[in-house]
C-alpha cells in the first residue's frame, strides 16, 4: 500500500484523504495477521499440493464470467475463492472465523456496476487476491485512475524480466495452496479476466488446466465496460475520477485481449478448451454447462443438476442493464471490433438504440 502511494507521489484528492488514512491503518493490520498465518500455517501451505489443475473462466469484462464462475462452484467437488478471501489473501485461513462474522455489515449488498448480489461468501476474481498480497496488477489503475494505467505489462506478463515473472508465478501459487488447504481435495475453479492475456504462463505453471472462454456481442460489452470502469474509480479511487482517456484504454483492452488470446488459445489441447457465447448460455444455461462438463471431460453432471436448476429459476427477476449507443460509438465499435464480430458470429448491422 505504501509503495503504491509512493510511486503515485501520493497523489490523493482531499476527498478521498479519509479513505487513504483507513487504508494505511487497515495495512498494518492486514500485515500483523499476514505473520499470524504464517506461523500457524506457513508449513502446511508450503507443503500443500493441489488436487489438480485449476478450471479456468476466460473472457473479457462483463461478457458473463462472473454468472458462469457462480454456475461453476455449484458442483460440490469445485472449490473457489471468495470475497473475503480475495480481499484478505495473506490471512484468511487464520482470520475467517474471527472477522467474516461482522465483516459483512461493510459490504455493499449489490455489485455497483450491474446490481448483482453480493456477498462476502459469493465467488470472487482471484485479480483481487494479487493486488491483496502486493503483486503488481493492472487493477491498482483503480486506486490513482487520473494517472496513466498501471502495471500494464501484467496483463499478458510477455514482457517481464524473469526475476518478475517468477514473483509473479510464486505470489499466485502461493494463494492458490492456502485455498486449497481450506478445500482439501477440491478442484479450484478460477475467474480473472485478466487470465485470458496469460494462457502460456497459466499453462506453463498447470499444464492440465481446463479453460472455458466466453464471448459476448461487443455492443453491450463495451458500454458495460466503460460503466463498470467508472463505478469502480468511483468507490475505490484515492482520487476523484476524472475519466480521461478512458474509452481508449478501454478499447485498447479489448484489441490486446482478442489478439493474444486468438494467437494463444492454438495452444490449448482441444478436449481443455470450451468455447461458448454468453447469449446462448443465457438461452439455455443448463443445456451449456452440460456441454461444459462434456468437452472438458468433467464428469458428474447429473449430480448438480438439480442445483443448477434451482440457481437458475432464482435468477428469473434479474433484470440486465440497458446501454443506448450514440453512433459514433457504434461505428467505432464496428470498427474496432470487427474480427471478434465476424469470428463470433455477432452482427455489425445493430441499429444504435434511440
Amino acid at each position: 500500500w505504501f509503495g503504491l502511494l509512493a510511486r503515485n507521489r501520493f497523489d490523493v484528492s482531499p476527498t478521498r484523504i479519509p479513505m487513504a488514512l483507513i487504508n494505511s491503518g487497515l495495512s498494518f493490520v492486514n500485515s500483523a495477521l499476514a505473520i499470524q498465518q504464517q506461523l500457524f500455517f506457513g508449513r502446511k501451505i508450503a507443503e500443500c499440493q493441489l488436487t489438480d489443475d485449476p478450471i479456468f473462466i476466460l473472457g473479457h469484462w462483463r461478457t458473463g464470467t462472473t454468472w458462469l464462475h457462480e454456475l461453476m462452484v455449484l458442483d460440490e467437488r469445485h472449490a473457489f475463492p471468495t470475497t473475503y478471501e480475495c480481499l484478505t489473501a495473506s490471512h484468511f485461513l487464520f482470520s475467517e472465523a474471527m472477522t467474516s462474522w461482522w465483516l459483512w455489515m461493510l459490504m455493499p449488498r449489490r455489485r455497483p456496476m450491474d446490481n448483482v448480489h453480493i456477498g462476502l461468501g459469493s465467488p470472487q476474481e482471484d485479480e483481487l487476491a494479487l493486488c491483496a498480497l502486493g503483486a503488481h496488477s493492472p487493477y491498482l489503475t483503480w486506486a490513482f485512475p487520473n494517472h496513466p494505467p498501471q502495471d500494464q505489462e501484467y496483463l499478458d506478463l510477455r514482457d517481464l524480466s524473469p526475476v518478475d515473472l517468477a514473483s509473479w508465478k510464486a505470489t499466485f501459487d502461493g494463494f492458490l495452496r492456502s485455498l486449497q488447504v481450506k478445500n482439501p481435495g477440491k478442484r479450484i475453479v478460477l475467474k480473472s479476466p485478466t487470465h485470458t492475456f496469460r494462457v502460456p504462463v497459466l499453462l506453463d505453471m498447470f499444464p492440465n488446466a481446463r479453460f472455458v472462454y466466453l464471448v459476448r456481442d461487443p455492443y453491450v460489452v463495451f458500454p458495460s465496460m466503460m460503466k463498470t470502469w467508472k463505478r469502480l474509480h468511483q468507490y475505490h479511487g484515492a482520487q476523484a475520477p476524472k475519466h480521461v482517456g478512458l474509452e481508449e484504454h478501454v478499447f485498447a483492452n479489448f484489441e490486446h485481449l482478442h489478439r493474444v488470446f486468438e494467437e494463444d488459445r492454438v495452444k490449448i489441447a482441444p478436449e481443455r478448451l470450451c468455447v461458448m457465447r454468453y447469449e446462448d448460455l443465457v438461452q439455455a444455461p443448463i443445456a451449456q454447462l452440460s456441454r461444459i462438463y462434456d468437452e472438458l471431460d468433467l464428469g458428474g453432471f447429473d449430480a448438480v443438476k438439480p442445483q443448477l436448476e434451482k440457481f437458475v429459476e432464482g435468477l428469473s427477476d434479474y433484470i440486465p442493464n440497458r446501454h443506448n449507443l450514440p453512433v459514433e460509438l457504434h461505428e467505432q465499435i464496428a470498427t474496432r471490433c470487427g474480427d471478434y464480430i465476424t469470428k463470433y458470429g455477432y452482427s455489425s448491422e445493430h441499429a444504435p438504440q434511440p
